[in-house]
C-alpha cells in the first residue's frame, strides 16, 4: 500500500467517527498545553530570580555582621544589626584587597518618615558615592546625592518610587520639598527609577541619605551595617571572598572562619542555588503536567483497541483481498499518529495563548522556549507511536478466516 493511500484511508477512518478523534484528541491538547504552560511558568520564575539577583549588582559580595547561623544559610544571627564591622574595615579592603572594583558600606535602619498627614514605616540607607554605580540606581526626578552633600552632611535623601508615592502621591513632583525621618528633616533632591521587586530589601520602597548624616543621626559609631563589594569579574570572586575573609579575620583577632563576627554572601552562589531549586520546580510542574499526556496516551489507545475491534470484519476482508500484515499494522498506527500529531499542534498554539494570558493577567513571569516547545511536540509523537502500537500489532495479527466470521 503506498503512502498516499494509507493517508486516504487514515482521513476516511478518523472522520466517520468525529466525536470519538476529537475527544481522543482533546486529551493530548490538555496535555501538550498543561506541560508548555507549567513549563512557562517554571522558566519564568527563573528568569525573574535572575534578574531579581542581578538587580542587586554584578559580581557582588555583600559581607554583614554577626555570626552565620547555620552553613548555607540566608539568615545570619544578627545580620546587619551587630557592631563588628566599621568603617576601618571598609577602608582596609580598600586598600588591601585586590581584584575589587567597587567597595560600598551601608549604614540602614528602618524609620518612619513623614509629611504632613502622610507617613509610612521604610528602609533609610545611609550610603556613599559608590553605591549607586554598585546597585545601577538612576533617578527619574532630581539627582543622586554627591560627594560634597557626603563630606558636608547635607540632609538630603533621595526616595524610591514606592516611598514617593506614599508620601506625595504619584503626582507631585517632591523635589525640594521637606519630609522628616525619625524627626530630623530633609530635603528630597530625588527619585529613583523602579527596579521592582518585594520584601524589606525592596530598593523602590527605600530612602536614601548621605552615610556621614546616618552615622551622626542614627548610629553614633563607626559601625557600618553592611559593606556591598564589586568584584572586577565573576572569575576572581571566590579568590577575593576569601581573601577578604582572611583580612577581617586577622582584624579582628579571630583564628578560625567558624568563629567568625561576619558573614559573606558569594552572589553567584546564591544564583545558582536559587536557579537550581527554581529548576527543580520546573521539572515538578512539567512532571504534573505530563501526568495528563499520559492520560491522553492511554484514551488514544483505548479507542484504537475499540476501533480494532469494531473493524475486525474489514480487516478480514482486506487480507482476504491480498492486504499484507504491514499494511494493517501501519494503517493503525499512521491512525495513531495523526491523531497525537494534530493534538499536538492545537496544543502548542493554546500553550502558547494560555502562557501569554498568565504573563498579562496573572501577576506571573512566563519563558516560553523553543527547546520546550520541540519537546512537547516529539513527547506527543513518541506517545502516538507507543500507545498506537500495540492496537495496530493486534489489527495485523488478526486470522483473515476467523476475522470474517466475526460478528
Amino acid at each position: 500500500m503506498v503512502f498516499a493511500d494509507l493517508l486516504e484511508e487514515t482521513f476516511l477512518s478518523l472522520s466517520s467517527n468525529k466525536s470519538r478523534s476529537g475527544l481522543t484528541v482533546l486529551g493530548i491538547v490538555i496535555g501538550i498545553a498543561s506541560v508548555i504552560t507549567m513549563v512557562s511558568i517554571g522558566q519564568g520564575s527563573t528568569k525573574e530570580i535572575e534578574n531579581s539577583i542581578q538587580s542587586l549588582g554584578s559580581n557582588l559580595l555583600i559581607v554583614t555582621p554577626g555570626s552565620q547561623k547555620s552553613y548555607g544559610s540566608m539568615v545570619r544571627e544578627s545580620s546587619g544589626s551587630a557592631n563588628t564591622l566599621t568603617l576601618n574595615d571598609v577602608e582596609a579592603i580598600k586598600s588591601e584587597i585586590s581584584n575589587l572594583k567597587t567597595v560600598a558600606p551601608i549604614i540602614s535602619t528602618r524609620k518612619q518618615v513623614l509629611y504632613k498627614g502622610n507617613n509610612t514605616n521604610t528602609s533609610i540607607y545611609g550610603i556613599d558615592s559608590a553605591y549607586q554605580g554598585i546597585k545601577s540606581l538612576e533617578t527619574s526626578l532630581g539627582n543622586f546625592i554627591t560627594q560634597t552633600q557626603i563630606d558636608k552632611v547635607s540632609k538630603v535623601a533621595v526616595l524610591g518610587p514606592t516611598t514617593r508615592d506614599a508620601l506625595f502621591g504619584t503626582d507631585v513632583n517632591p523635589i525640594g520639598m521637606k519630609i522628616k525621618i525619625s524627626g530630623t528633616e530633609f530635603t528630597v533632591m530625588g527619585v529613583t527609577v523602579s527596579k521592582g521587586g518585594s520584601g524589606m530589601n525592596n530598593s523602590d520602597d527605600m530612602i536614601y541619605i548621605p552615610i556621614t548624616v546616618a552615622k551622626h543621626y542614627y548610629t553614633g559609631n563607626n559601625s557600618v551595617s553592611s559593606i556591598n563589594i564589586e568584584v572586577s569579574s565573576a572569575n576572581k570572586m571566590d579568590k577575593a571572598q576569601e581573601d577578604i575573609t582572611n583580612l577581617l579575620l586577622a582584624r579582628h583577632k579571630i583564628e578560625s572562619a567558624d568563629s567568625a563576627d561576619f558573614s559573606i554572601v558569594n552572589q553567584a552562589d546564591v544564583m545558582e542555588t536559587m536557579s537550581s531549586i527554581s529548576g527543580t520546580l520546573t521539572l515538578l510542574l512539567g512532571a504534573i503536567a505530563g501526568i495528563s499526556l499520559l492520560v491522553g496516551g492511554i484514551g488514544i489507545m483505548n479507542m484504537m483497541l475499540t476501533t480494532v475491534t469494531e473493524r475486525t470484519r474489514e480487516i478480514g476482508l482486506r487480507k482476504s483481498l491480498g492486504a499484507k500484515s504491514s499494511d494493517i499494522s501501519n494503517q493503525f498506527l499512521l491512525e495513531s499518529i495523526s491523531l497525537t500529531f494534530l493534538g499536538g499542534v492545537i496544543g502548542i498554539l493554546l500553550g502558547l495563548i494560555a502562557s501569554f494570558l498568565v504573563n498579562k493577567f496573572g501577576g506571573t513571569t512566563t519563558v516560553v522556549t523553543l527547546p520546550s516547545i520541540l519537546l512537547a511536540f516529539f513527547v506527543s509523537a513518541g506517545i502516538g507511536i507507543a500507545f498506537g502500537y500495540y492496537p495496530a500489532k493486534r489489527a495485523s495479527t488478526l486470522n483473515p478466516i476467523e476475522a470474517l466470521r466475526y460478528e
